[in-house]
């Protein structure tokens, strides 16, 4: 702690401080100062004991140094526990009953503070523990229990915290099953589960446990998958859980330990190369204290001052635990202060020798008034800010450090503000430095490990009767050994290469377990296989007690039916490229583009005169002739000269489209399914098929099959059979089933049948692993990059050959004839066309005629005469005005 001059400066300072307390205290005795007894119960026997003792005496000798003109006196009267919770009632019962104490300091456990507790309630005394933080010692169910230092409880979210930074979803929870140690476990786990890590299993260790009973429990962890592991135990039973864990090589690359803060913040209590020798890459949570010049002052005198109230131990730094032992004391003589002297009276006891004996002790009459006193002490301590809030301690904020090989190193810290940072109060984004973790190593570990000991994962696979190159099981009969192939066996594989870490493994065929796959993937719950690899189907029921991967096939359900030949054989085939709408739209059209012809040539061109039958004969000539190209009258207008060609390139598009669309139906195989969609199915209440073991059965139920409808089956060449005989021939409809199995299916069989109607969705094929496995995550990843990339391709071109050998079957059940809007665009130029040269005419022929016109409907009464009128006087009008329309 410095230069030996500086020490021997601080023993002569100390010494004389010693001997001016001396003098004053003979000083203060003439005056009149109440005394008030405060009781401490701590294990003397300990070094945290004897420490803690230190820091209680300095805090009272410090306090009246500085507050010299204070009429009472805290008189403290120390016990030893014995290490034990019944001397530790043992001392409270004789400092309540023979010294009557207005309160105590202690004890140093929980268990010993539990009994305590209960005497302090009884006889209104406040107890008051710096070091009992099991937060089933609750100040609000025992009024009289102060707690001067923080609850285990609240560290739970720090460490959730770093469990959450580096994203591992598991954390096992190693403990000593005592009331300290078992007393955070709840709050631990709640605190995990807060930030999606589970506890997978715990590890108890005994309060007395042997190195047997120590090497046994490690053992079990060590043979588990989990890797992080949460320690909470006293700092010398952690030590040695530590020592063993190297032994069995569980302080190595790989694993994380974190050590909770009643192990972390004592760390200087124990052999100092122990510590760096067996907890090498441990991360450890503990109480932030500021190195303030306070406490670093209290600590030089600390050491001076614990060296002369133990001459034979060695002294060292203290620890948190000093510190809020030095803050209690201080807060008692802060409240015993603001109680008027009088006020402490002790109810007297019936009378009686005996200096155990309950039924003796007294009721303090200022136990409530200090309690309270307490309670409402606040100052700034060595510990930091001391405000009791609901009779304890709160945390203000945790130091992360790392055991690294020159000592504790600070990486972080947490708040309940801002988490976890690199530095203090800081409202960047959360980040720890450099960590060094057992083994030696600075990369993270993931948090868990298939385990090492010779432990092979157990995979079961299904035994196919069909389908069978999804998965094949195979038995040589000369060696009678099993192989297993298949394309989910080829896509399994590729992932397991593609992980970064090797996992080893064996198939386990399980014969019968197609007929019932949701009997086949329970018995991964009950831990008869690690995983199932196989044809499974990713659906809600199953992952209610198992994990699947990301799917790694097609997904959804659909039928495949029956298709017949199209193809009309009647007379009328020839009117089948048109459809009915387009036959009579283009009647229409050519019938107006001859009235059109005729309306604007008749008065000049002769060709279109005549007898009113020989012009209405000429005009649909005219315009059907126009399909063969075969009109013979001469056009003498520039408008029907312009409109016709526009009428002709019509027809040339019409007429190509019809001859090719002809050319199809009479020379390729027209293919339509005999079954549309399930109504259909339903309404003729047809027989339909599945594989065996499908879980559509029941999506089929649901829509509204009858269970004597249903037939099953086991390979493509059934389904072919079934769906070629028909239901009245003895076999189905339909077929329902997945999309791989449909598209192996249809690879075989495309020539004859076809997918049809809607893809019912699913989620495909996936692995499947225990509820919680770690592999899961990692296996979705390496599917995901499998998938992706051409491996995929080649294991589905290995195991389902070229299915691009059927890709014409899908345009000829697509194939549909013409439609009317088809040519909607042609019909719409040329027919504007049309109209605007008759309109031009008409328009012309009117302005030309309009006296005419005139006198001719003015002669006339009603409309229609004045029209029939009108049109008669076109008519008689002579060829000499065509020239002029021209």
């Amino acid at each position: 702690m410095g230069s030996p001059l500086h020490s021997l400066f601080l023993a002569f300072f100390f010494a004389f401080f010693a001997s001016h307390r001396a003098s004053r205290s003979l000083v203060l005795a003439q005056k009149s100062l109440a005394s008030v007894d405060v009781g401490v119960v701590l294990d003397l026997g300990t070094e945290t004991g004897k420490r803690s003792r230190t820091s209680i005496s300095m805090a009272i000798d410090d306090f009246y140094a500085l507050h010299g003109d204070h009429a009472t006196r805290v008189v403290l009267h120390v016990r030893d526990s014995d290490k034990d919770a019944v001397g530790a009632a043992a001392a409270a019962v004789d400092l309540l009953k023979n010294v009557r104490v207005k309160a105590i300091i202690g004890p140093m456990t929980s268990t010993e503070a539990a009994f305590l507790v209960q005497l302090g309630d009884r006889t209104h005394v406040p107890v008051l523990s710096f070091s009992a933080t099991n937060p089933a010692l609750c100040p609000a169910h025992t009024p009289y229990f102060v707690r001067t230092t923080t609850n285990d409880s609240s560290q739970v979210a720090a460490i959730a915290g770093v469990v959450q930074h580096f994203g591992w979803r598991e954390a096992v929870l190693v403990y000593a099953d005592t009331e300290y140690g078992t007393g955070i476990v709840p709050f631990l786990t709640d605190a995990l589960q807060s930030v999606d890590a589970r506890v997978p299993y715990r590890g108890v260790i005994p309060s007395e446990a042997t190195d047997a009973q120590l090497d046994g429990v490690l053992r079990d962890l060590k043979a588990a998958e989990a890797r992080v592991f949460i320690v909470h135990m006293l700092p010398y039973l952690a030590l040695r859980l530590f020592r063993l864990a190297k032994k069995l090589g569980m302080m190595s690359r790989g694993y994380v330990w974190i050590a909770t803060d009643g192990v972390t913040s004592v760390l200087e209590l124990l052999d100092r190369q122990d510590v760096l020798e067996a907890m090498q890459g441990v991360i450890g949570v503990r109480q932030y204290v500021n190195r303030s010049k306070e406490v670093t002052n209290f600590t030089a005198r600390f050491r001076w001052r614990f060296r002369q109230d133990n001459p034979t131990v060695e002294p060292a730094d203290p620890s948190v635990i000093q510190l809020w032992a030095y803050d209690t004391a201080w807060a008692v003589a802060m409240a015993v202060e603001k109680l008027h002297p009088a006020k402490f009276a002790f109810k007297n006891s019936r009378s009686g020798n005996d200096s155990t004996d309950l039924s003796r002790l007294g009721v303090s009459h200022t136990g409530l008034a200090l309690r309270n006193a307490i309670f409402d002490t606040r100052f700034r301590g060595l510990a930091g800010e001391f405000q009791l809030v609901d009779g304890q301690l709160q945390s203000s904020a945790f130091e992360i450090v790392n055991v690294d090989g020159e000592g504790e190193t600070t990486v972080a810290f947490w708040t309940p503000e801002n988490g976890i940072s690199e530095h203090l109060n800081s409202t960047a984004s959360a980040g720890l430095k450099s960590v060094v973790w057992p083994g030696n190593s600075t990369e993270v570990p993931k948090g868990w490990e298939i385990p090492t000991d010779g432990k092979r994962l157990r995979i079961g696979v299904p035994v196919k009767h069909g389908f069978d190159q999804f998965v094949r099981v195979e038995t040589d009969a000369m060696t009678n050994r099993t192989s297993v192939t298949g394309f989910c066996i080829d896509v399994f594989q590729a992932v397991i290469d593609s992980l970064p870490y090797a996992v080893t493994f064996d198939y386990i065929p399980v014969a019968n377990s197609s007929k019932s796959y949701d009997n086949f993937v329970y018995q991964v719950f009950l831990k008869n296989f690690d995983a199932v690899v196989g044809d499974t189907t990713i659906i809600a029921n199953r992952s209610q007690y198992v994990d699947f991967t990301m799917p790694y096939t097609d997904s959804g359900v659909s039928m495949v039916v029956r298709v017949k030949d199209a193809k009309s054989k009647d007379l009328w085939i020839f009117l089948e490229p048109l459809p009915i709408d387009l036959w009579l739209g283009s009647l229409a059209f050519f019938v107006f583009t001859g009235l059109m012809v005729w309306v604007i040539e008749r008065q000049e061109n002769p060709e279109f005169a005549g007898k009113p039958l020989d012009q209405l004969g000429t005009i649909f000539y005219f315009a059907f002739s126009i399909l063969v190209f075969t009109h013979k009258e001469k056009l003498t207008s520039n408008l029907t000269r312009f409109a016709v060609i526009m009428c002709t390139f019509v027809v040339l598009i019409l007429t190509s489209s019809y001859t090719a669309s002809l050319t199809s139906i009479l020379t390729v195989q027209q293919l339509q399914p005999t079954v549309t969609d399930v109504n259909q199915l339903l309404s003729t209440g047809a027989y339909i098929g599945h594989q065996d073991g499908s879980y559509a059965v029941g999506m089929l139920k649901r829509m509204g099959f009858q269970d004597h409808k249903f037939k099953n089956y086991s390979t493509p060449d059934q389904y072919a059979e079934a769906l070629s005989k028909g239901s009245a021939n003895g076999g189905v409809d339909a077929v329902f089933d997945e999309i791989p199995y449909l598209k192996l299916f249809l690879s075989q069989h495309c020539a004859d049948f076809t997918m049809v109607g809607p893809i019912y969705k699913t989620d495909g094929f996936g692995f499947v692993f225990p509820r919680g496995s770690q592999l899961v995550p990692d296996v979705s990843r390496a599917i995901l990059n499998v998938t992706e990339g051409e491996k995929m391709a080649a294991i589905e071109k290995k195991w389902f050959g070229d299915r691009t050998n059927c890709t014409q079957q899908s345009n000829s059940l697509s194939s549909s004839s013409l439609a009317f809007w088809s040519f909607g665009g042609l019909f719409l130029i040329t027919g504007a066309v049309s109209g605007l040269a008759l309109l031009i005419g008409l328009a012309k022929f009117i302005y030309h005629e309009w006296d005419g016109l005139r006198t001719a409907a003015s002669e006339k009464t009603s409309l229609w005469k004045k029209i029939v009128a009108v049109l008669k006087h076109y008519h008689d009008v002579d060829g000499g005005l065509a020239l002029a329309l021209r």
